[in-house]
């Protein structure tokens, strides 16, 4: 599996367990904008998973795009991807990261691993709105 068709799988893993007005995610031009830093993870030549970091202002950053390739699933890819952006979002001096993933039981895997690190429950951020299809995590670094 290579970038694009993770990509095109998180689209559609989004838009099957959201409605397409409270899908969030950034297309491949929405990952190439200047306020966005995205990473893929590899091992020799398999793609594990990707991450973003969108800069919302001078303190504040969004975790975007995460999503880790179906077979390795399970393996801390998730883990790694979100270590690497916190730390990036550290040396950069953000105080905050937050960020907005679904509601459906699809996400729960999603909410467990930001839970884990400490992101708590918070009010839409940013341009979002309150949506029933929305939760919002954040986290002051």
């Amino acid at each position: 599996m290579r970038v694009q068709d993770l990509l095109r799988l998180h689209a559609s893993g989004m838009l099957a367990s959201s409605p397409a007005e409270s899908c969030h995610f950034l297309d491949l031009s929405g990952l190439q904008a200047a306020d966005v830093r995205f990473w893929s993870a590899w091992e020799g030549e398999d793609l594990l998973g990707m991450g973003a970091l969108k800069q919302l202002d001078a303190v504040q950053g969004e975790v975007k795009s995460m999503r880790t390739v179906p077979a390795h699933l399970g393996k801390g890819v998730g883990a790694a991807m979100l270590e690497h952006i916190l730390a990036t979002a550290r040396a950069r001096g953000l105080s905050r990261l937050s960020l907005e993933t679904g509601t459906a039981p699809a996400f729960d895997p999603a909410i467990r691993l930001y839970t884990r690190y400490g992101f708590l429950p918070c009010p839409p951020f940013g341009d979002y709105r309150e949506d029933p299809h929305s939760r919002f995590l954040t986290l002051a670094l």
